[in-house]
């Protein structure tokens, strides 16, 4: 079984929905990525392309996107739908193609335009079609389990879940305070500049709110109404991006005398109630640290996809001793989660992460709609 090496990681800037991408395919901006991610990593070819993506027009995006950037007609691409997690799965599904002997070099990633999130029908010999909203078969957000056809329902589980475990709202905001104020911190350092690919001239992550306050999220109406915990300050908005690394095994980085960031030392895929589906990240989290017999400990970094800050208040109750190296420069509440890209997001937060930290091991772990989760395990090249 071949080592798998990450090569080189980049991303466009995430920007909110209808915001400055309004109008750019995720085809358009993904294939700038992947543009400059070949250029920096002197590659003119790969085995292989793999994308997530959660809400675009269908078809096989991942294909388009490579045709759009350029790239030669005779390298096969693939579209991953694991919503939320579809980045991940992509990353991990690479991983394993590689470790087979599968190709040698594989790009992996995501991209995403909420913006863009095309309005469909169903059939109208469908079950479904007199159940949706307006009684016509429209409907934006897909069914992710038996008998749930609600357009909210990862709201409502992120809410179920907060309720099961007691939460308070004084806890998730505190999060949501945590997230914004690191990752303004990382933005005037310039923590990301580096990995950020411009797009029409663009650079800059325009969610972080470096001045919101307790007072603005004291404001805010709660979702759900009286007695309930979830509100727009402590959900993560809807945003626009891609993201993109190279993988390569060992005897190719041998062979052509490359510098790896990290080695992929695990990945795990996990399914769960879809009725909380935001468990997802910390339990395939643990499934693979177990199966790794690695602790939180052991790791020097951990990126966990807050697109609910109920996430990181799980995380926080279960390994309080962690929490200095636990989404280090903020999370998806501040930056933004394009569904599709967001687990590669997390791969390249995880590097800056443990890039800061010195080295070491790190995770990724990212909850998905149904239940699902992905989890990527790295060890930081000396």
């Amino acid at each position: 079984m071949e080592t798998v090496y990450v090569i080189g990681a980049l991303r466009s800037p995430i920007v909110v929905k209808n915001g400055r991408f309004r109008r750019i395919r995720p085809e358009e901006f993904g294939a700038e990525v992947v543009k400059e991610l070949m250029r920096r990593c002197h590659l003119s070819s790969a085995d292989g392309i793999l994308g997530g993506n959660a809400v675009g027009t269908g078809g096989n995006l991942t294909r388009l996107m490579a045709l759009t950037a350029g790239l030669d007609a005779s390298i096969p691409a693939c579209t991953i739908d694991m919503q939320c997690a579809s980045a991940a799965a992509a990353l991990s599904l690479a991983a394993a193609g590689i470790s087979c002997g599968r190709g040698e070099v594989w790009i992996a990633g995501g991209m995403e335009s909420a913006s863009l999130q095309p309005l469909r029908v169903y059939a109208p010999q469908d079950a479904r079609y007199g159940l949706t909203p307006d009684q016509k078969g429209t409907y934006r957000t897909a069914q992710f389990a038996p008998g749930d056809m609600a357009p909210d329902t990862m709201l409502r589980g992120a809410e179920r879940t907060a309720q099961a475990e007691q939460v308070s709202r004084d806890e998730l905001d505190a999060w949501a305070l945590r997230s914004h104020r690191r990752a303004a911190a990382a933005q005037r350092a310039g923590v990301m500049k580096e990995v950020i690919v411009p797009i029409n001239g663009w650079t800059k992550d325009d969610g972080i709110r470096p001045g919101i306050s307790q007072r603005l999220l004291d404001r805010l109406p709660l979702i759900f109404g009286e007695g309930t915990t979830l509100h727009a300050g402590n959900a993560c908005m809807i945003h626009d991006g891609a993201a993109f690394a190279v993988l390569a095994s060992g005897s190719w980085v041998r062979r052509n005398r490359k510098k790896p960031l990290a080695r992929i030392i695990g990945t795990a895929a996990v399914g769960g109630d879809p009725a909380e589906s935001p468990r997802g990240a910390m339990r395939t989290a643990d499934v693979l640290l177990k199966r790794l017999g690695l602790r939180y400990e052991d790791l020097s970094a951990i990126e966990f996809n807050e697109a609910f800050a109920v996430i990181d208040v799980l995380f926080e109750r279960a390994h309080p001793s962690c929490l200095d190296r636990y989404n280090r420069f903020g999370g998806a509440l501040a930056y933004g989660h394009p569904y599709g890209a967001s687990g590669a997001v997390l791969l390249i937060h995880l590097l800056q992460s443990l890039r800061e930290a010195g080295g070491g091991k790190g995770i990724l772990s990212i909850a998905g709609a149904g239940g699902m989760g992905e989890a990527i395990a790295l060890e930081m090249m000396e």
